[in-house]
């Protein structure tokens, strides 16, 4: 039964997500700077974002199978160690590759996090609320892009990013104690039977969801991984403007989540067609909108809003489609995330490395959108016993 008044579990779960946020988007912003610091080309310090993925990926359903014997507020805790432990590292690594090994380490807690927090959300509330509960989850991470994203982009630029991380490292604590406190202690799960949960994550109407999220994921990451230099090279942006635009892209994710959760609620597949397709559209019209600040800041806006706005509802649709195994379901849907994020990183990345002009790179993010929508249309097609 629904309660009234503050759902404490709920806002615990939505902290954890702003700390994780905070730990994915800020090297977005901080791009430049650590390429200067460890002496590396900004497409090479994209790789740092492809490494998180990566590890986001692989994590996701190994850290769900391991501690899914625990009890969830444990196994929360100890995640969000691994993501403290791993800020710590990137704080004082002494070179490229060691801080690239250390953006790994961090990236192993987040897809079991969310994944585990998405389930604890969804079981939080009436049935046909749970896409809304699994938004206000996902908030945290929304709000990360509106406060914690543009302070983290700021100390890296003015005092230096190992700080950044080290901050981030600090907040990894606050997170920690503020699930001790929050989340009621719990029995330890089951021992997950991994055969017959590998068996349900085969299935072609689960596959099919989880290339959505990936080709949606690659949609965004391509212009996000690379939003600095691309502001300031077509948009002729300052550092002062890059920290504001960080901001309006969390304004932006913030209102996409809370729609898309809305909207999900009433339909996933139409809330998943709908904005694919304005992700799509903000995308290829970019090189004409990014021209001038004002356009600038719209976009990036309305961008933000669509491409947010689709996780509800992929989030739900795999949980639905996998509902034997919704745990290591939506943990994977994390890391499928998080795959997109690495190949749309590497797009970004051999785009710019083409030579071709930075104004035109999110056009790839456009055609791969074009893509994710295909496929749910595609999905309506699945007989209805599949379908999600």
């Amino acid at each position: 039964m629904e309660k009234t008044g503050p759902n404490w579990p709920l806002l615990a779960l939505a902290v954890g997500a702003f700390g994780i946020g905070v730990t994915e988007f800020a090297p977005m912003g901080m791009l430049p700077v650590i390429a200067d610091g460890v002496d590396v080309s900004i497409p090479s310090a994209g790789l740092l974002v492809s490494a998180y993925a990566v590890g986001v990926m692989v994590g996701a359903p190994v850290m769900t199978l391991l501690f899914s014997r625990f009890g969830k507020r444990t196994a929360l805790i100890a995640l969000m160690s691994i993501f403290t432990l791993g800020n710590v590292l990137s704080a004082f690594a002494p070179d490229y590759w060691t801080l690239l090994i250390a953006r790994v380490v961090t990236s192993l807690n987040h897809g079991a996090f969310f994944g585990l927090g998405a389930v604890v959300a969804a079981s939080l509330v009436r049935p046909e609320k749970q896409a809304t509960a699994v938004a206000t989850m996902f908030m945290g991470l929304t709000i990360a892009n509106i406060g914690g994203v543009p302070v983290a982009t700021w100390i890296g630029q003015q005092i230096g990013w190992r700080e950044a991380f080290g901050a981030t490292a600090l907040l990894g604590i606050i997170t920690m104690g503020g699930l001790a406190l929050a989340l009621p202690k719990s029995a330890a799960g089951k021992r997950p039977d991994v055969r017959r949960e590998l068996q349900v994550m085969m299935r072609p109407d689960v596959l099919l969801p989880l290339l959505t999220t990936v080709l949606g994921a690659s949609a965004m990451f391509v212009l996000y991984t690379y939003v600095a230099p691309i502001l300031t090279n077509q948009t002729g942006a300052s550092e002062g403007f890059i920290t504001i635009a960080l901001v309006l892209i969390g304004v932006g994710f913030t209102i996409g989540n809370y729609v898309g959760g809305r909207a999900a609620d009433w339909s996933l597949t139409g809330a998943a067609s709908v904005f694919l397709a304005l992700l799509s559209l903000m995308m290829f019209l970019s090189p004409l909108l990014l021209g001038t600040h004002i356009g600038a800041a719209i976009t990036l806006v309305v961008w933000g809003m669509a491409a947010f706005a689709i996780v509800p509802p992929l989030q739900m649709r795999v949980m639905q489609a996998a509902s034997e195994a919704p745990g290591l379901a939506s943990s994977i849907n994390i890391g499928a995330f998080n795959l997109g994020n690495a190949i749309g990183a590497g797009i970004g990345g051999m785009v710019i490395n083409a030579g071709v002009d930075y104004a035109y790179v999110p056009v790839a993010g456009g055609v791969a959108a074009l893509a994710a929508l295909a496929l749910v249309q595609i999905s309506r097609r699945l007989p209805q016993a599949q379908a999600c």
